[in-house]
């Protein structure tokens, strides 16, 4: 299955947006991880901006970057969010509640404790009605969404936003599902490859063992290895040094997706 990558999006520490990421990435500037973004939530509407969670926020800026990047209207594309562990930090509150004597729990909380939560907050702020799936694979959402996203633009031949993001969970949820770090991305795919950035070439194949390609730089594999939707760096790497590559992530435990991607500029 072949796409075309229209737009990027990007939030980690030490990489505040693809247009100051790519160069960190290309190994054209320094990669400093101590400064941790702090995510724009100005497209939510106000009564969503205000209960948003943080994994929202984090959603949210990403999906906004890679569709004004794409030039598309985001009332009109469909979206797929991946997420191995989502709305973390609400279900550490419900959990928190559930243990005390009263047992109270708030409706909004519970309303925010969904998988599809930043998807709903994203179809909130875009006014958009467009086909939206949110899913978890554990470690291997990221390769999940990946392949509906692209399974869903070539099938329906229609553009399609991915997302994928986590978040540390609080304690003491990291220490049964430990994420050291927060990290989002987007891509936006079409089955055009005309107006593309760089095209990507899609295949679901049967592989034992987890032979996954790496980051290609030290710093960056142990944010790879950190956070299950960092599983996308190889490739945002790729499209960041405007070189083809063929990226090699794991998708359960006898399968592999292979991605090979090739920029449009060169």
């Amino acid at each position: 299955m072949r796409v075309g990558i229209l737009g990027v999006g990007l939030l980690a520490a030490g990489l505040e947006g693809w247009v100051a990421g790519r160069d960190v990435l290309a190994g054209k500037r320094p990669f400093d991880s101590r400064t941790l973004p702090d995510p724009d939530a100005s497209l939510l509407p106000a009564n969503e901006r205000r209960r948003s969670s943080d994994c929202v926020r984090w959603a949210v800026q990403v999906a906004q970057e890679a569709m004004a990047q794409s030039g598309l209207d985001p009332h009109e594309v469909a979206t797929v969010f991946a997420s191995s562990g989502g709305e973390m930090e609400v279900l550490d509150k419900l959990c928190r509640a559930l243990a005390t004597t009263e047992r109270v729990v708030s409706p909004t909380l519970f309303h925010q404790s969904v998988h599809n939560t930043a998807a709903g907050y994203w179809g909130i702020a875009t006014s958009c009605q467009q086909s939206s799936t949110a899913l978890s694979c554990y470690d291997d959402s990221c390769a999940a969404g990946l392949l509906e996203a692209v399974t869903y633009a070539c099938v329906e031949e229609r553009s399609v936003l991915f997302v994928a993001y986590d978040l540390p969970a609080p304690a003491p949820l990291n220490g049964a599902r430990p994420i050291a770090s927060a990290f989002a991305a987007a891509l936006v795919l079409t089955p055009s490859v005309s107006q593309a950035l760089a095209t990507a070439d899609v295949t679901l194949t049967a592989a034992a063992g987890r032979d996954v390609s790496h980051a290609f730089s030290q710093e960056f594999e142990r944010l790879r290895l950190d956070n299950p939707a960092a599983r996308l760096l190889p490739v945002l790497q790729a499209l960041a040094m405007e070189r083809r590559a063929t990226i090699n992530l794991n998708l359960l435990d006898d399968q592999r997706l292979i991605v090979e991607v090739e920029s449009c500029r060169n």
